[in-house]
């Protein structure tokens, strides 16, 4: 794995880390549910980022092989495949 996107998936993940642990403190505080939830949004969004950076990472790793025309197609099938994963997610 490429080391920025390795550092930025680490980063992300410590960051998700203390927001679960804060999260957890305003369930034990009996916080108001409103809050709750809109933190728990930010964990599942930086989660999503995750997911979508290993997803990229793995497909680069896949069409890294492909040769001419082949490489065309995969990365636009590459796009089409994040952008599906992107919204449906």
């Amino acid at each position: 794995m490429e080391r920025k996107t390795l550092e930025e998936i680490a980063r992300r993940l410590r960051s998700s880390e203390g927001h679960i642990r804060g999260i957890l403190r305003m369930v034990e505080e009996d916080r108001p549910c409103t809050a709750i939830l809109q933190q728990l949004q930010a964990v599942q969004g930086s989660l999503k980022q995750v997911q979508l950076l290993l997803i990229r990472q793995q497909l680069d790793r896949c069409l890294c092989n492909l040769d001419g025309d082949e490489t065309k197609r995969g990365h636009a099938l590459r796009e089409e495949l994040f952008a599906l994963f992107e919204h449906n997610t």
